[in-house]
């Protein structure tokens, strides 16, 4: 049996356009939020991890980025580890912070992830960033699969990825018959949720006709169906049993049921049952005792408003095909069946690629506290997130899956 571990505080700041601020600005924010939340000080924390993808391409830090960003704030002496996983690196650091506590070698851990991306100066840097999410060496064998999964070419002055997204949606239509509008709904969704998320980079209510005519990316997404490019952090105070005790946490302490990483397989494109988020699911799954029936609430990592529609199918809260028609009927709204993405998802609440898994977290952590104001889901008990990056061969590089629980 492993020991327990329990999220005893989280934070996140704004997410959007922080010109004014750094990737140390946007840590110190988050830690020192985290920290109160958790009735914690510095002297508490033991090791930290930290989140962070960009600032090696967009600034040059290219190594000791946490000690750099923890440093002022007076978390030094320490353990801390550099966590790069493409867009799972928050919930990769969460990983193995969990495993630090589980094997004893401390009692109270801080995982934050900082982003700082929107650099209007330095386009090239940015696309290598996002290029550098796949293989660079084979760059015309992701070409060829966009393809072969109904692409079409990358266009200037937009991320790979989209591309990447785009042909698996249209592939995702031939094979189901979904539409654009399924598309369109899951995306008014969330940014209609985001509304009542102070923190999040979009704010304002979407219909799916809106949605729809926003400005084109790449057929079937338009704008508002993609996440944006943005700055922030986010931070989770973990500690064990006895860690909590001594914080004196557990009236609001929330359990890791489990937690799941596992990388891209060698899948052919259409063997969906081996796709790398429903072998995290179900390896989460199994590691909490848990079915998809009894979750609650869900964080997708929505890059585009298909990859929420395949994360569903993924965690088994809806038979592939069927997304969209459940969607219609509010199935994943607020006050429907099983709620995903209450905080406005990726295409609302914004991206910063590091702080994106350990934001997840804090919005399924404000729900299972019952603290999440107009957009709390009624009685949440058990909540999963899924967060995944880069992509290699068919699917994505890396995926976290983690399953939380109200402790209280």
């Amino acid at each position: 049996m492993t020991a327990d571990v329990f999220i005893a505080g989280v934070s996140m700041t704004a997410f959007g356009k922080r010109p004014a601020d750094s990737v140390k600005s946007l840590t110190a924010e988050a830690v020192t939020a985290a920290l109160s939340d958790a009735g914690a000080t510095v002297a508490d924390i033991q090791a930290a991890w930290f989140s962070n993808t960009r600032q090696p391409m967009l600034e040059g830090q290219n190594t000791v980025r946490g000690q750099v960003a923890l440093r002022p704030l007076g978390l030094t002496g320490i353990p801390v580890v550099n966590v790069e996983n493409a867009c799972a690196s928050g919930s990769t650091a969460l990983l193995q912070a969990i495993h630090w506590l589980r094997a004893g070698a401390g009692d109270i851990a801080l995982v934050v992830g900082a982003e700082k991306m929107v650099f209007p100066d330095r386009p090239e840097q940015a696309a290598a960033a996002f290029a550098g999410g796949t293989d660079i060496h084979d760059r015309a064998g992701v070409l060829a699969y966009i393809e072969a999964m109904g692409g079409e070419d990358p266009g200037p002055g937009r991320s790979l990825f989209m591309d990447l997204y785009a042909a698996q949606a249209r592939a995702h239509m031939a094979r189901h018959g979904t539409t654009q509008t399924d598309f369109a709904r899951l995306a008014a969704k969330n940014h209609t949720a985001a509304r009542d998320n102070p923190l999040s980079q979009y704010r304002t209510p979407m219909t799916v006709d809106q949605v729809l005519a926003d400005k084109p990316v790449v057929f079937p997404f338009t704008r508002a169906m993609c996440a944006p490019v943005s700055d922030g952090a986010a931070a989770v105070i973990l500690c064990s049993a006895a860690g909590m005790v001594k914080l004196d946490a557990a009236g609001r302490a929330v359990r890791v049921r489990g937690c799941a990483l596992v990388s891209a397989g060698d899948r052919a494109p259409a063997d969906l049952d081996n796709h790398i988020g429903r072998r995290a699911a179900l390896a989460a799954y199994e590691q909490a005792g848990i079915a998809p029936a009894d979750i609650d609430v869900v964080e997708v990592h929505d890059a585009t408003s298909y990859a929420e529609l395949q994360q569903i199918e993924n965690l088994g809260l809806a038979e592939p095909g069927t997304v969209g028609a459940r969607a219609a009927i509010g199935d994943f709204a607020l006050g429907g069946r099983t709620p995903v993405n209450p905080s406005g998802g990726l295409v609302a609440k914004g991206h910063p690629v590091g702080a994106t898994g350990l934001a997840q977290l804090y919005e399924l952590t404000t729900q299972l506290r019952s603290e999440a104001g107009a957009r709390q889901v009624e009685n949440a008990r058990i909540a999963v997130a899924e967060n995944g990056g880069g992509f290699l061969g068919v699917e994505e590089a890396a995926t976290v899956v983690t399953v939380l629980e109200r402790a209280a």
